[in-house]
Parts: C-alpha cells; structure tokens; sequence
C-alpha cells in the first residue's frame, strides 16, 4: 500500500476512493483543491477535480 502512494498520480486514470481515501478530507490528493465536479454514471459515483482533472469513484 505505501508503495501505491508513493508513485505519481496518473490523471488518465480513475482512482477508487476505497483504495486512496483522500490525504486531507474533501481536498485533491494532486492540487489540494477543494473544486470539484461531480457525476453518476452506471451507478457509480464520480469526482473530478475541476483545477487539475484527478478523477476518483467514491
């Protein structure tokens, strides 16, 4: 697990929230930016962050 959050966040990539909860509640793991946009789609919940596009499933 400490070897995963380690590496460079890959923004073409969607994270799963139960495998990388976020360093700081309600803030990007990338910018710490708390904007965000949010969408559903096949049931599942989507965040993406509005300044540097982290995507995660929550």
């Amino acid at each position: 697990m400490e070897e995963k959050q380690q590496q460079e966040i890959d923004l073409d990539k969607v994270y799963d929230y139960a495998e990388f909860p976020d360093k700081f509640s309600r803030r990007c793991d990338k910018c710490n930016s708390s904007y965000f946009k949010s969408s559903v789609k096949g049931g599942v919940f989507l965040r993406e962050c509005r300044e540097c596009g982290m995507k995660k499933s929550i």
